[in-house]
């Protein structure tokens, strides 16, 4: 079985063998695990743009990932650092959208603040819109691309006690069936991942009757990891993905299965 596992793996790393890739939030959690499997698989470059305080922790960890201090709610610094990125290397093939943030949890929505569900669209669905608006007109040139939106299960299911949370991450997966039918024609695949609760240092953040209330609901009874929800992304960014598009990956241990 672990063998099995392991040649699966190593499959999916070898697909990614050239190319530019851009992951946003990269500097933790699942962005980071995600741009370390794509670094390992020797894609050309991997570009992780995350906020300045974030990128000294783990500028070092790896020679093969690039990384530019970029807020992804500020539209004009996410076109100033993807029009470097395609100035410097002349192509961006794949894009990695996994910035995002909780906000308030464990609160009904009679008790959120707007100022906190404002930012959390910020960051989780603004943040998306605003690589995707500045990277798609750079893939139409070569009619190849791949997008990779991390959405969540809460965007489906809502999670109580995260309002901005879930209907942000609702929002993402409505934008991947939007995007996935409009440049379905291009060469260019638009996906989602809706993961249950995946161990990073966010969901250790959150109240632990929370993580218990998301776990409870999910059939394997465990969080999933992050070299899962890693190798997943590597499929959907690869080449090999040529035939699905608009559509959101489950990756919840059984909870959804639609």
């Amino acid at each position: 079985m672990d063998t099995n596992r392991t040649n699966m793996i190593s499959s999916y790393a070898a697909l990614l063998n050239e190319g530019v890739i851009v992951v946003t939030g990269g500097c933790s959690g699942i962005g980071l695990a995600i741009a370390q499997a794509a670094a390992a698989s020797k894609t050309d470059v991997v570009v992780v743009f995350d906020l300045p305080e974030s990128i000294d922790t783990i500028k070092n960890k790896s020679a093969e990932i690039l990384f530019k201090a970029v807020d992804v709610t500020i539209e004009k610094d996410v076109q100033q650092a993807v029009n470097e990125v395609y100035q410097t290397y002349g192509r961006i093939d794949a894009l990695v959208n996994s910035a995002g943030i909780t906000g308030d949890t464990n609160i009904k929505s009679h008790q959120t603040t707007t100022e906190n569900v404002r930012h959390v669209f910020e960051v989780n669905f603004m943040g998306s819109y605003f690589t995707s608006k500045h990277v798609l007109p750079i893939m139409l040139q070569k009619n190849y691309g791949r997008l990779l939106h991390i959405a969540s299960i809460a965007g489906k299911e809502g999670n109580a006690g995260m309002l901005a949370y879930s209907a942000s991450k609702a929002a993402v997966m409505g934008m991947a069936k939007v995007q996935g039918k409009e440049y379905a024609e291009t060469g260019i695949t638009v996906n989602a991942i809706a993961p249950a609760v995946i161990r990073t240092p966010l969901v250790d953040q959150m109240p632990e009757e929370q993580v218990k209330y998301m776990t409870d609901k999910i059939p394997m009874k465990r969080c999933g990891t992050l070299s899962e929800i890693a190798n997943l992304a590597l499929y959907i960014i690869s080449s090999q993905n040529s035939f699905t598009t608009g559509f959101t990956f489950d990756l919840s241990g059984g909870r959804a299965t639609y």
